[in-house]
């Protein structure tokens, strides 16, 4: 058994985040000691696991409790717990594509500043360093 800080020490996760989300009834079997502390089983974990998965691509609560209570009813909610994934995975893709391209701009700007430092140049792509923007500055 684990406690709320251990857990949010091997899940990577913070103790505030975990009270917050078995407050939302994301894990239905916890249980607690005779001190009223959370305790954690393995299986726990793996709710963990898929709770941590579906919030980071921004599932809503109310999505992710109703996930749970359709795994707790069992296999007769297998196609619906189906469509939830695969949304899920869907979004993730995109966010993964949009990640793609800022990942792209960061390359790119990283060469040019990198071409910048190596050549001794000025960046003429910063506003600042044009007259136009320069002179305006001084008119206030």
């Amino acid at each position: 058994m684990y406690t709320i800080k251990e857990v949010a020490d091997k899940m990577a996760v913070s103790e505030h985040t975990l009270r917050f989300w078995a407050k939302s009834g994301f894990f239905p079997f916890i249980t607690r000691d005779k001190n009223n502390i959370r305790q954690f089983s393995e299986d726990d974990l793996d709710w963990v696991k898929i709770v941590k998965c579906l919030r980071s691509v921004g599932t809503e609560n109310k999505m992710i409790k109703r996930y749970i209570d359709l795994c707790i009813i069992g296999d007769s909610t297998i196609k619906e717990r189906y469509e939830i994934i695969k949304h899920t995975r869907e979004k993730a893709y995109k966010q993964m594509e949009e990640l793609k391209k800022q990942i792209d701009m960061l390359d790119f700007k990283e060469k040019y500043y990198n071409d910048l430092i190596k050549n001794n140049l000025n960046d003429s792509w910063n506003p600042m360093n044009k007259n136009s923007i320069k002179e305006c500055e001084y008119s206030f």
